[in-house]
């Protein structure tokens, strides 16, 4: 029997703002639209399913494993259009990117303040 991940439903305070920027800067699709969700497609049929809140809700962290040619791709348009990141999930090191267990690593915000990383290699090196 196997176990694998689907979905899961991110909370924005604008939805077509917060799908586009995460899709465009991880070189995805165009989100579409289900039903009352903004979709951004993921590899192995996952899926960040957006939808609009005008509730308050704490930034969530979601961290991305990515090859190293969209990592060299998400950390270019990260700096061309001046996105704040950072080195670690405390925000030191601004501006830098880590290199834990031999991969490279970045975090940044997307415009309803949830916490996303790219990384190429896993913690741990798994």
């Amino acid at each position: 029997m196997t176990v694998r991940f689907n979905h899961t439903i991110i909370a924005a305070k604008d939805k077509v703002r917060s799908a586009k920027f995460l899709a465009e800067l991880l070189g995805r699709p165009e989100p579409q639209p289900f039903g009352h969700f903004l979709v951004v497609k993921l590899d192995d049929g996952v899926s960040l399913d957006y939808i609009e809140s005008d509730a308050d809700f704490p930034g969530q962290h979601y961290a991305f494993l990515v090859s190293d040619d969209v990592f060299d791709s998400l950390i270019a348009k990260i700096r061309d259009r001046g996105i704040q990141h950072w080195a670690d999930p405390r925000g030191h090191r601004p501006g830098e990117i880590n290199t834990h267990d031999g991969g490279r690593g970045v975090y940044f915000q997307d415009p309803s303040g949830h916490y996303m990383e790219a990384i190429t290699v896993p913690y741990g090196g798994w």
